[in-house]
This record gives C-alpha cells, structure tokens and sequence, in this order.
C-alpha cells in the first residue's frame, strides 16, 4: 500500500518545537519533538512495557520519560534509565527511531530502512532559494480519504472546469486533449490552451491584457508529490518547446500527499511563483485562493473515498484516468520492488 524507503513531508518545520507531538503516518504512530539544539526527533509512539504513547509523557531534556512507569528513551530510541528498577534497565526496552531532516521549511521523514535515509533523496525544489522567485506561505490540510484518490485528483486537468469555476476553470479545460509523458520518477498530464481568456484565480496576476496561451502540466512523482505548473504568455508565444517571454507568468503549485492511514490523508501544499516577488498581498490573495480551491476538491474526494468503498456496482474508467492509473502501475511496482528486498533468499 505504501512506498516506504522514500521522504515524506512530516509537518511544517515551525510547527514541531519543544513539545511532544502525536502523528501517524503510514499507518504508524510517531512523536515528534526537538532536541535543545533544534535538531528534530521522531520516535515510535508507544512505550515497550503497556504501549502508552510516549506523547502522553514528558519531554526531559533531549528524552522522552514515559507517563506510566518513567522508562525514559533517548534519540536513538534507546531504554536509559528505568526509575522502578534502576540497575537492570530491559535490554528489550527499544523503541524506533526515524530519520527526519528540515528542509524547503518542512520537516520530512524516512518511514523505510534508516540506512537508506540518504537526504539527497528529497524532492528537489528549483529556485527555492531565488530570489526572483516569490513564495506563498502554503497550509495543510487532513482529507478524509485514501491518498491515492488526491494523487489521481492531482494527475486530472480537467476536473477543475467543474470542481473550480471561480479559480483555475477556463476555456479549454473541459474538452482539450491532453498529453502523456512518463519519467522514471512519475508521470505528466499537460496542455497548451491557445488564444484563450484567463481563468478567474490568474487573470489580475498577469503582466498582459486580453486572451492568453494557457499551459496545465499536472505531474505526480513518487511516492506522492504532486506539481502543478500553470503557465500564462501572450497569444502566438506559448507552446511546447518555447521559451518564456518578458511577459510569461509562471506559478508552480508543489502537493506533498503523506498517507496517515487506508482512510486519511495529509495534504501539503505552497506555491512558487516567477512574478510579483515580496508582494505580500499577492501571497496572501494566492494562498487563500489555492486554500479554497482545495476545500472544494476535498468535498469531492471525501466522497468519492466514501463512494468507492462502498461501491455495490463496478465503476468505469475515462479517458482522462490515464495519467492516474500509469502512476498507480508505477508505484505498485516500486512497492512490489521494495517488497522483495526484504524477502527471505
């Protein structure tokens, strides 16, 4: 169900501090702190003796003593000190520790093999630090459905000419044929739109009057990263292979989906974008919009999790599922690859 030997996005660097901070992810309870120094921690949340989540204990200097019997675990996750019988601490007393790295102003986490945990395996973020680049401030949200169904929602352009009329719909979205593309990593859904009106979210964006030529590149990447390039040029400059023009509006939309469960997923978002750079009313003017956007996919998709689980009757494929189901084939074979690492020879 999930590909483990990989980075996920955890939390919001600022928001994991000097406190004990219950997750789950991938089906597995974890806590979260930071050490004196800053360097983040992530442990099992459960304590070896009765299981109560190390959470619901007291952090101690850089350790966790658990609330129960006050087993007391260091980063590594290792048993030092047993107050109840102080010279015999359980050798067996051992919790795990995850790897866990800040990053692009988030906190990631390795849920596989700690000594694969390679940081150069997190999902690069061009021009992160340019800049001539502008950054929105981005947001979280839980969704109450498998993460697959928003990777699905995030390979699909042209759910948005009826899911987001008042933001990222347009001319073209509805019926335009789209391009496939597969890399090693992921997939790409894309369009050129041409000599077309603006959608609503991006027309007082751009530096340019009148119609546009529109790109949509909707990609997924392994294991749930979505990036979503939205492109607006004057009329006669866009197209596959052209170079931007002075007058080229560029937003780059990153989607980082971490599975909290088969149920529940933990949806990441920021935007980049190539124009109005330190304008603070155009980040906040943004950010509220991709925040209402993705209220509205996540009423479908809660449903379509619903819907599906409960389905009575087969369900059909369109034509636009192509880009889904490719990712879906790829990822199934990375987790199938990963599998039969660690089967018996």
């Amino acid at each position: 169900m999930y590909l483990r030997n990989c980075w996920y996005v955890a939390a919001w660097s600022h928001d994991v501090g000097r406190n004990l901070r219950a997750e789950m992810f991938l089906g597995e309870r974890i806590v979260l702190y930071r050490k004196d120094d800053g360097t983040p921690v992530a442990l099992e949340d459960a304590c070896p003796h009765r299981k109560l989540p190390l959470s619901d204990g007291t952090l101690k200097g850089d350790t966790v003593e658990c609330g129960y019997h006050g087993l007391t675990f260091d980063c590594s996750g290792k048993c030092v000190a047993a107050p109840t019988q102080p010279d015999a601490i359980p050798r067996r007393a051992q919790v795990r520790s995850y790897p866990v790295v800040d990053r692009y102003r988030y906190l990631w986490i390795w849920m596989g093999d700690p000594a694969q945990a390679d940081p150069d395996k997190i999902f690069p973020i061009p021009d992160f630090d340019d800049p001539g680049w502008g950054k929105t401030d981005g947001g979280v949200m839980d969704i109450d459905c498998h993460y697959l169904w928003v990777c699905d929602n995030l390979l699909d352009p042209s759910h948005v000419a009826w899911v987001h009329l008042s933001s990222f719909a347009g001319a073209g979205t509805d019926n335009e044929p789209l391009n496939q593309e597969r890399h090693e990593a992921g997939v790409v859904m894309s369009r050129w739109i041409m000599d077309c009106p603006p959608s609503p979210y991006y027309a007082k964006l751009l530096g340019f009057q009148g119609n546009c030529d529109r790109l949509q590149h909707y990609e997924m990447c392994l294991p749930a990263i979505g990036v979503n390039r939205s492109v607006f040029t004057p009329v006669g400059t866009g197209g596959y292979g052209n170079p931007p023009v002075a007058e080229t509006f560029i937003n780059i939309s990153y989607n980082f989906m971490t599975p909290i469960d088969e149920d529940r997923t933990r949806y990441f978002w920021f935007q980049h974008r190539n124009g109005h750079v330190g304008d603070e009313d155009v980040s906040r003017y943004m950010n509220a919009g991709a925040y209402t956007a993705f209220e509205e996919d996540r009423a479908i998709l809660e449903k379509v999790h619903a819907g599906m689980k409960a389905a009575r009757t087969p369900h059909i494929d369109l034509g636009l599922d192509a880009g889904a189901k490719s990712f879906r084939v790829m990822l199934k074979r990375a987790i199938e690859a990963e599998a039969a690492q660690h089967e018996p020879a």
